[in-house]
């Protein structure tokens, strides 16, 4: 699960903690979630040929029309929804911030906690004493054997929202590979205050700029907790060394990939043979598991190079080490200056954000991650009807049926892998709208004037809901993000799809609208997750979510050709400067934007065959289809932002989402008659599923 959950939250930038400023008077809550169609024609630059470059036709006067918000690193379809979900959000917190006899729990709970998020002056006022009492434990720690004990603590207390939560290594529940009815514990590589391990092993000169910058960074935030300048910039030093340690032995993202690569199941004993100068059973006693039978050690080469830094390392480097990651982790919920200096580097430096976006956005995301289900009880309830659900269902449902017919057609595949497949298929859960059942924060106790106490307890709750999950049937029926969410996913190992309230609002889906463009866009956000269960990671795992070779050598040789035709295609596109993408990186994403989107096409087809279809705003049913489709991707990007996506993100950049995948669709070409010498025509078309 923690795999999947790390997976997912690259993919939520916007709804990454920000710091704060005071809002304009044009910034206020909403009462009702504004509308957009699902094609919007006043989006469009029709005076570029579709032809020659479709995502700029689709979307050019969109890009014109929503230049990038100085608080925000990019700006998009889906972020300007989840833009618009949150200050619908904030409507619903600032009411359930007033003390009412008729408030419900749910409404009580997020509503004090807002409140306490919102009270800046009693925040600024503390400084940093919320984690005076973690800085002193630090501080009397009397030898590098006390590390179990300090990280076991630390990990309870801080939220998992931001990066470096995990000090040191990351630890949690996940479900066994090979058994995916089974939950166990897992460790994995962590430590790290840079978006990635490439960050400190890349030496052209931007990467070494960044690496002077976060060191400046470190070494201002330990100035605020009261260190001389010099004595801060050589902690800083002494902060990157151990971190590049870590780094150097981690696995790539790419390596990542191949969950093959993660499957180490070992007992304590054994774990303890690679870490014998950490005590992993008083660890895992903190944490509330006094027997560990079993558990998954991610990456047996990262846990050596931990037990080298063990014995090398002073108990003074570590105690440096582990201060930074206290205040790195808790800068967010500390005072102004902390949070201020949080922002100049995680978002002005790395992603080029020019201004701090408000408080209440803050606080609303807090909440939206902290108590996510008592917020989405109010939105769903709000502003997700059950024909919206509904309709979603049946798309789906027609999309898995294209799905079928599509595996049953395919000439490069056996009969005895396509019966797998179409096993696997059929098996898989479509999650649609929110879960059946709300998790319940009665026992978080939170409190109106307690900010930091209000982050703490619910990072312990969540800490110890994580882990006493262990030993434990799965819980097939769990959601791993909020209903309010602008995003969708696949689960390889619970084999579903998920599809929140919260991306299921106008524009990309309108109820409003015909089926044409819901097709090209929802249909094809259905497809790509549907897709995602059948690329280069998800084809691994069988129908019951085991990491299982269900292939003949053969299938197997075939799809790797196939798959690497689109890596081909998509390594020649150009991120940024001389940054090409890197394919074998995004390319489970572009091949279930292929295959999503030609499902969806099939899909609506199938839908609307009997149907008297008309052309509407001069465009034929086919072409706003294909519209539909590349305007969820409308984008504006800053250069610093598509850097750092260029490093981590497994998805391509916007532009080549629409013209890579149209290129490929003689469907497309037929709709917009391109001729074969235009650009969206490519001579070589790949083609997986």
């Amino acid at each position: 699960m923690k795999r999947f959950i790390a997976t997912i939250l690259v993919l939520l930038s916007a709804f990454a903690l920000v710091a704060q400023k005071a809002p304009s008077k044009a910034d206020k809550p909403l009462t009702q979630l504004p509308y957009t169609p699902s094609l919007d024609v006043k989006a469009m630059d029709r005076s570029v040929e579709p032809c020659a470059d479709f995502y700029q036709y689709s979307c050019g006067n969109w890009m014109v029309m929503n230049p990038i918000p100085p608080d925000q690193a990019s700006w998009s379809v889906y972020g300007k929804v989840g833009d618009d979900n949150a200050h619908y959000l904030w409507g619903i917190l600032e009411e359930a911030a007033k003390p009412s006899a008729g408030r419900t729990k749910a409404q009580a709970e997020i509503g004090d906690y807002f409140a306490s998020c919102m009270n800046e002056d009693a925040i600024d006022k503390l400084g940093a004493a919320p984690i005076e009492p973690l800085l002193k434990k630090i501080d009397a720690m009397k030898s590098s054997g006390e590390l179990a004990m300090m990280l076991a603590e630390a990990k309870r207390d801080s939220s998992p929202y931001y990066f470096g939560t995990n000090w040191l290594f990351r630890s949690g529940s996940t479900q066994d590979l090979a058994d995916a009815s089974k939950v166990i514990a897992e460790i994995d590589s962590g430590g790290l205050g840079l978006p990635d391990r490439d960050y400190y092993t890349k030496t052209d000169e931007k990467s070494k700029a960044i690496r002077e910058k976060y060191a400046n960074h470190v070494a201002a935030m330990f100035e605020l907790l009261g260190e001389e300048k010099a004595a801060a910039a050589e902690d800083a030093k002494t902060v990157l060394t151990i971190e590049t340690a870590l780094a150097e032995t981690s696995l790539t993202r790419v390596e990542k990939r191949d969950p093959h690569n993660l499957d180490h199941k070992m007992t304590l004993a054994e774990l303890a043979k690679i870490t014998p100068s950490f005590d992993w059973p008083h660890y895992f006693s903190i944490l509330g598991l006094p027997k560990v039978g079993s558990l998954n050690v991610a990456q047996p080469k990262f846990f050596a190079a931990v037990e080298t830094e063990i014995k090398n390392v002073p108990l003074a480097e570590w105690k440096t080490y582990l201060r930074w990651h206290a205040v790195h982790a808790h800068a967010q919920y500390l005072s102004s200056k902390f949070v201020a200096e949080d922002f100049n580097f995680y978002r002005k430096t790395l992603r080029g954000v020019m201004e701090m976006p408000p408080r209440w956005k803050t606080c609303v995301r807090l909440v939206d991650h902290d108590l996510a289900d008592a917020l989405g009880q109010e939105f769903v309830r709000r502003t997700f009807t059950a024909q919206t659900r509904q309709k979603t269902i049946e798309m789906t449902v027609q999309i898995e049926k294209a799905m079928a017919q599509e595996i049953a057609s395919l000439d490069w595949m056996t009969d005895a892998t396509k019966k797998h497949a179409l096993e696997k298929l059929h098996a898989i859960a479509n999650k649609v709208g929110y879960p059946e059942k709300w998790r319940d924060y009665s026992s978080v106790h939170l409190k109106p004037q307690d900010f930091y106490g209000n982050v703490a307890r619910s990072a312990a709750w969540a800490s110890d809901r994580d882990f006493e999950k262990i030993g434990k049937p799965v819980n097939r029926e769990e959601w791993f993000l909020s209903a309010p969410t602008v995003n969708a996913w696949y689960n390889a190992q619970l084999n579903d799809i998920n599809f929140p309230a919260g991306v299921l609002q106008p524009p990309l889906y309108d109820p409003k609208m015909d089926d044409a463009p819901n097709y090209g866009n929802t249909g094809s956000t259905i497809g790509h997750e549907l897709t995602h269960a059948f690329d280069d990671e998800g084809r691994q795992f069988d129908a019951a979510g085991n990491l299982k070779d269900w292939w003949t050598s053969d299938d197997v040789k075939a799809f790797e050709e196939r798959i690497q035709c689109i890596r081909d295609q998509y390594a020649q596109y150009t991120i940024i400067d001389d940054i090409k993408i890197n394919s074998k990186l995004t390319s489970g994403e572009d091949v279930a934007d292929l295959g999503g989107t030609l499902l969806a096409y099939v899909a609506w087809k199938e839908e609307t065959e009997s149907g008297d279809l008309k052309p509407v705003d001069g465009l034929t049913p086919d072409q706003r289809f294909f519209i539909g489709f590349a305007q969820w991707a409308c984008t504006n990007e800053r250069p610093e932002n598509a850097r750092m996506n260029a490093v981590t993100n497994s998805h391509s950049p916007a532009k080549y989402r629409i013209n890579g995948i149209v290129s490929n669709l003689p469907q497309f070409q037929k709709a917009f008659q391109c001729a074969d010498d235009k650009a969206m025509v490519r001579k070589k078309i790949c083609k997986v599923w």
